[in-house]
C-alpha cells in the first residue's frame, strides 16, 4: 500500500515542527527543567511498544454485527468487564480484564507510516526527521533526577521500519538522561515470543530494582518476520491474519497477563503503570489478501495499574472501528496519561537544546482512568 506524498510530507515536518514548539534546531548550554508537581500515583512505568500496529477489529474492539469483511475471521468472546467484548485471541486477557482498562478511541491525523505513530506515542511530539524529541522515559528520569538508574529500551532499541528516522525511542536532545539496550540479557531466546515474554520478566525485575521506566519493544522490524504488522501481502514471512491466531496474539495474551499477575501478586501493580500500544490501527476493511493495512484512524490502547483504575473502557468507536464515536484520545494525551502518573502536569517544562523552557506534551491526561 503506497504512502509516498504522505512519507514526503513526513519527512518535510523535520526541524520545523521543534521550531514551531519552541525548540531550534542547534544545540548550546541548557537550563535545568521546570517541575510542577501533583501527586504522584506512579513510581515506575512498564511500557509496551506493539510494533507493527495491532488490528483493533481483531483484539480488544471486535465488531460482531459488522459486514464479514470488516469483523474479520475471528469470534469476540465476553471478557470479566460485563458488556466488554474481546477477540477470541485473548482468553487470558480476557479473564484479566479487571486488572486493566482500555482506551478504545485512540487515533492520529499524521501520515499513515510507522514512524509517526512511534514518535507520537513515545514522545508526544512529531519531530520528522529534525531533532528527536525526547522519549517518555528520558523526560522521566530527567524529572525525577535518577541518574542511577537509567531508563531502557529492551530487549533491542534498534528497529527497522522502512523510513530512516528517529522512532522516539532515544533521550534526544536531553542528553543527560541516556537509555541502555538489553538485547544481550535475552540473546538466547532467540523467537519473537520468547524474546518478548523474557523482556517482559526483565522489565519486572528492572522496576523492582528501582528503574523509574523500561520500554520494550515487542518485535524488531515489519520486515521479513511477523510482527503486528498484517497486510498479508505475500511471502512466507509476510504476517497476516492466520500469525495473528497461530503466533502474534499468544504470544500478547500469555506476556502481558503474566505482567499484569506478577505485579498484582507481588504487591507492585498499585504504583507500577503498564500501558501497551501500536503505532496506529489497521483498516476496517480487509485488503484483497485477507489482511489490514495502516490506519491511524482508530485503534485501542491499554492501561493498568500506577494509580489507574482497571475493568474500565475510555471511549467508544464507530460501528466498523473506523474512527472515535465518542471521546477520542490522542496520543499526546495518552502521554500527558504517563506523566499526571508520576505526578507532572503538561506545564511541566524542559529546557530546549537553546536553554528556554518547552512544554514537555501540549495535552491533557485521560483522567477517566485513574
Amino acid at each position: 500500500m503506497a504512502h509516498e506524498p504522505n512519507r514526503r510530507d513526513f519527512l518535510r515536518v523535520g526541524a520545523s515542527a521543534l521550531v514551531a514548539a519552541g525548540v531550534p534546531a542547534l544545540p548550546v548550554a541548557m537550563a535545568g527543567p521546570t517541575i510542577r508537581e501533583i501527586a504522584p500515583t506512579a513510581d515506575a512505568c512498564i511500557f509496551l511498544m506493539l510494533t507493527g500496529g495491532p488490528s483493533q477489529l481483531d483484539t480488544w474492539d471486535p465488531k460482531p454485527d459488522a459486514p464479514s469483511d470488516v469483523r474479520g475471521p475471528f469470534r469476540p468472546i465476553q471478557t470479566k468487564i460485563p458488556g466488554v467484548q474481546f477477540s477470541e485471541l485473548f482468553p487470558k486477557m480476557a479473564a484479566i480484564a479487571d486488572k486493566f482498562s482500555l482506551i478504545r478511541g485512540m487515533h492520529h491525523t499524521a501520515a499513515p507510516v510507522h514512524e509517526t505513530g512511534f514518535q507520537l506515542v513515545n514522545t508526544g511530539h512529531l519531530f520528522g526527521a529534525g531533532p528527536a524529541w525526547p522519549a517518555a522515559g528520558a523526560v522521566v528520569n530527567s524529572l525525577v533526577g535518577d541518574s542511577r538508574n537509567p531508563w531502557c529500551v529492551l530487549p533491542d532499541a534498534a528497529l527497522s521500519t522502512g523510513i530512516t528516522i528517529g522512532h522516539g525511542q532515544t533521550s534526544g536532545f536531553l542528553h543527560g538522561s541516556q537509555s541502555e539496550s538489553a538485547r544481550q540479557t535475552i540473546s538466547r531466546e532467540n523467537s519473537h515470543g520468547r524474546r518478548f515474554e523474557a523482556a517482559c520478566r526483565d522489565a519486572i525485575a528492572r522496576v523492582s530494582g528501582g528503574a523509574r521506566f523500561v520500554t520494550v519493544n515487542m518485535f524488531p522490524t515489519v520486515f521479513d518476520s511477523i510482527s503486528w504488522d498484517c497486510h498479508a501481502d505475500g511471502g512466507s514471512l509476510a504476517t497476516d491474519l492466520n500469525d495473528y491466531r497461530d503466533t502474534v496474539a499468544p504470544s500478547f495474551d500469555l506476556a502481558f497477563s503474566s505482567l499484569i499477575a506478577d505485579l498484582d501478586e507481588w504487591g507492585q501493580l498499585e504504583r507500577t503503570l503498564v500501558v501497551a500500544t501500536g503505532e496506529f490501527g489497521r483498516t476496517p476493511k480487509l485488503n484483497a489478501n485477507g489482511g489490514r493495512d495502516h490506519w491511524p484512524g482508530c485503534w485501542t490502547a491499554l492501561v493498568a495499574g500506577g494509580g489507574t483504575q482497571g475493568g474500565r473502557v475510555v471511549g467508544a468507536s464507530d460501528a466498523t472501528a473506523s474512527a472515535p464515536k465518542d471521546r477520542p484520545v490522542s496520543p499526546q494525551e495518552f502521554v500527558a496519561t504517563i506523566f499526571h502518573a508520576f505526578g507532572f502536569p503538561p506545564e511541566t517544562t524542559i529546557p530546549s537544546p537553546a536553554g528556554s523552557p518547552v512544554r514537555v506534551v501540549d495535552a491533557n491526561p485521560v483522567r477517566e482512568l485513574f
